[in-house]
């Protein structure tokens, strides 16, 4: 049986991957301090809205299992490595 939309995969329980181009949310409290609109402080990602850039799962051509593969881009100067299960699909 093929599943045809977002909403059947989501009551399987399947988990949707995430490819180049997706709107994401992050959904968990998130804390880093790279973010060059807080200068070092603590900053929490919860709720922030981005583009997925990459899904680091190859290096030089060989498979990686990457401990945070989703690599997504919040504004022109901010950009962050997340886990998959940090992030929702908008």
């Amino acid at each position: 049986m093929a599943v045809e939309t977002l909403v059947e995969i989501q009551k399987q329980g399947v988990k949707e991957d995430m490819k180049i181009g997706d709107r994401v949310r992050v959904k968990e409290s998130v804390i880093v301090y790279h973010n060059p609109e807080s200068r070092g402080k603590a900053f929490d990602l919860k709720g922030s809205e981005g583009v997925v850039e990459r899904v680091i799962n190859q290096w030089q051509g060989r498979p990686v299992s990457a401990n945070l593969p989703i690599y997504v881009q919040f504004s022109k100067k901010f950009r962050a490595h997340l886990r998959e299960n940090e992030l929702e699909l908008i």
